[in-house]
């Protein structure tokens, strides 16, 4: 029997790089997984009309709007996704919610620790799906990392170290943008959420962290430098793990930095999002001849990667985590539950950025319960 396919109409506010991505996403995720719900590109926002009717021409949408509000309210517009600044954030999905409509919104959740806490607040206050866009780790490889993990194939978790490093503002000639102000558009605010979410999905819970935060060029062409280059943060989980982590935007020579190694009692995983379709595990097991790290490749026995190739070691790649997103997004709202990452995930995250920051400031431990 056929599956039974209802229309969602979806709107987008932001057409840029993760804008694109979205609406790329909703308009390949019906075909790929075969969803019941096929999403149709109802509207998308822009900041100014003539960017949005170009969005929209680009990407396929019915409608375009330079008006936020227009967007959330229209009747047709079902669902939305929000793919703007920070700033904006909580404005939308506040609005958004009141209407009863599903939202995913972009990292971070908020440009500030009370901007998330409100946003999870109206979201679990209103009881409507809400999901946090965390992309990198629905990668078939860290999906099976997670399996593994969960199933205890590596035992006990001893230790954690994770990275995400980046070289986009490594040469201090690179102009100052909006990503060079406030705290939000920081490493702390645009690169660590990732890897901390990582760390959260594949260990657990995070109970404590030390960190420092520095800017390193602390003015660029065209003005003042006010957020942080690079930071490293220690902490424990819950699990009685130790942990490292470091965040940089000025890493020389790193392009997809999101990088871990996790080591077990019986066992050790390494993943590198630069190598994004290969997972390296050691199983403590077998001759002594024979032990060291296997590089595995992912393929059709991994988690979501059969739907995109049939052919193991084809690979998948950075807009295929999108649609997988865009999958969990419209089973939720197929369910009408929440599914992970949700706004309170989301604002875990923020929790512990924020505790990183004031542990840098104080210079010493922070517990995340205080935050």
């Amino acid at each position: 029997m056929s599956k039974q396919r209802t229309e969602i109409g979806i709107g987008i506010l932001g057409g840029g790089y993760m804008g694109k991505a979205h609406a790329v996403a909703m308009s390949a995720v019906g075909a790929v997984f075969d969803t019941a719900l096929r999403p149709r590109l109802e509207m998308v926002c822009a900041s100014s009309a003539e960017s949005a009717e170009r969005y929209r021409s680009a990407y396929g949408f019915n409608r375009a709007t330079d008006d936020w509000r227009a967007l959330v309210e229209d009747p047709k517009v079902e669902a939305i996704v929000i793919a703007t600044p920070q700033s904006t954030h909580r404005a939308v999905a506040e609005a958004a919610f009141s209407l009863g409509k599903p939202v995913f919104c972009e990292k971070p959740l908020g440009a500030s620790i009370e901007d998330s806490a409100a946003m999870t607040a109206a979201a679990e206050a209103s009881g409507v799906v809400n999901m946090v866009g965390f992309n990198y780790i629905r990668t078939p490889a860290s999906q099976y990392a997670r399996k593994l993990i969960a199933e205890g194939a590596i035992g006990d978790i001893t230790w954690f170290r994770g990275e995400h490093t980046e070289d986009f503002m490594a040469d201090p000639d690179e102009p100052a943008t909006w990503r060079t102000t406030g705290m939000a558009n920081g490493t702390m605010g645009d690169l660590a959420p990732h890897m901390i979410n990582a760390a959260l999905a594949l260990l657990g819970p995070i109970t404590r962290v030390m960190g420092e935060v520095e800017t390193v060029h602390k003015t660029r062409p065209g003005g003042d430098v006010s957020n942080d280059d690079h930071a490293q943060m220690m902490c424990r989980f819950e699990n009685g793990a130790m942990g490292q982590m470091y965040f940089s935007r000025i890493a020389t020579g790193r392009k997809m930095g999101y990088a871990y190694e996790i080591t077990g009692t019986k066992g050790a995983i390494r993943f590198d999002q630069e190598d994004q379709n290969a997972l390296w595990l050691y199983l403590r097991d077998g001759p002594a001849a024979t032990q060291g790290f296997t590089k595995i490749l992912t393929g059709p026995a991994h988690p979501d990667y059969e739907p995109f190739c049939q052919g193991p070691g084809h690979g998948t790649g950075y807009q295929d985590q999108i649609i997988i997103e865009a999958r969990d997004f419209l089973a939720a709202i197929e369910q009408g539950k929440s599914l992970w990452p949700t706004f309170r995930d989301g604002h875990e995250v923020n929790r512990i950025v924020a505790a990183v920051l004031a542990s840098a400031k104080d210079q010493t431990w922070k517990h995340i319960n205080a935050f």
